[in-house]
């Protein structure tokens, strides 16, 4: 049964673990200022790359040296960013003016762009398209070799996140709609519609391919609820922390990360909570690398301290 939860209700902290997460660097980026949005990963080239919105730039950093190595500047409000492993491109979507940008991930030469019109938002690759959420409602399928738009897939509201499975699903946050959408890619059609209750403002979402199961994060209440990927049944929920703005589930370890704005990581197993890892205020941004066992957090300048990375391992 679902229990419905106030707005106000917090994580129960009573009986966590040890932290599971050991905070071992923090690379420092400084004069970034204003919110920091998504990050993507290089990982033959260990560079990290960092959608700066409020700087309006895409800032690289060396996971190896920890150093900051350039600065992609003269963007409009960047917000989601993907890399390319196979060509060694970097997609950025533009939320200020609805363009998405490739550059060769080596130089950082730009090599072309795609225009949507209208804040392009969150970006993901599938081993062969670039797929962008933009707009009033709609999700972009690329070519990112031609960077040429192949389809869209319209939806009645601004999608947030959204996660693919292998068989050409999508499912896709809409809290304009207040609602979870169910897609097939391949025919660029809904196929299900899943309205949300008890809880609205579902932005961050990860899917455990395995299990069929997707998590989905609430910001009123701020909650943490797996549903069934078959029916949308939700399968179990939990208070998590505020304004969260990405969760990250790794099969390897069943663990899912949760970073919200209201300054913690919340770590659970399901939707068991097993740590509340304090972080700072706006931290709401971050990237899990499976391979690597680590976790990256965005965190924005605040108080006088500088923006940076925070590296966490697992």
């Amino acid at each position: 049964m679902l229990l419905l939860l106030s707005c106000h209700q917090a994580p129960d902290t009573s009986h966590l673990e040890k932290d599971l997460l050991r905070l071992e660097a923090k690379i420092p980026l400084a004069d970034v200022a204003g919110r920091i949005d998504h990050l993507a990963f290089d990982a033959t080239g260990h560079h990290m790359f960092v959608a700066a919105l409020g700087n309006n730039t895409v800032e690289i950093v060396d996971l190896a040296t920890r150093a900051r190595i350039h600065t992609i500047t003269d963007l409009h409000e960047p917000q989601g960013v993907a890399f390319i492993p196979s060509a060694g491109h970097l997609a950025v979507a533009n939320g200020g003016n609805g363009v998405c940008i490739f550059y060769d991930g080596t130089n950082f030469r730009e090599l072309g762009r795609v225009s949507l019109g209208d804040d392009a938002d969150n970006v993901r690759f599938d081993g062969i398209h670039i797929y962008v959420g933009y707009g009033g409602g709609a999700i972009a399928t690329i070519d990112p070799s031609a960077r040429k738009t192949l389809g869209n897939l319209s939806l009645r509201g601004h999608p947030e996140s959204f996660q693919l499975d292998d068989s050409g699903r999508v499912f896709i946050n809409v809290p304009d709609e207040n609602e979870i959408v169910v897609a097939d890619l391949n025919r660029s059609a809904v196929i299900a519609r899943w309205k949300n209750k008890g809880a609205s403002a579902n932005f961050p979402m990860a899917l455990d391919k395995k299990q069929e199961h997707l998590f989905v994060v609430y910001r009123h209440p701020a909650q943490l609820r797996m549903l069934d990927c078959r029916t949308g049944a939700v399968l179990a929920s939990s208070p998590c922390v505020g304004d969260a703005d990405d969760v990250f589930y790794d099969a390897g370890s069943g663990l899912v990360f949760v970073t919200g704005g209201e300054g913690y990581i919340d770590v659970f197993r399901g939707t068991t909570l097993v740590n509340h890892i304090a972080t700072r205020k706006g931290a709401r941004t971050s990237l899990w690398l499976p391979n690597e066992r680590r976790l990256i957090v965005a965190v924005p300048a605040r108080a006088g301290e500088p923006a940076a990375l925070w590296v966490y391992s697992l």
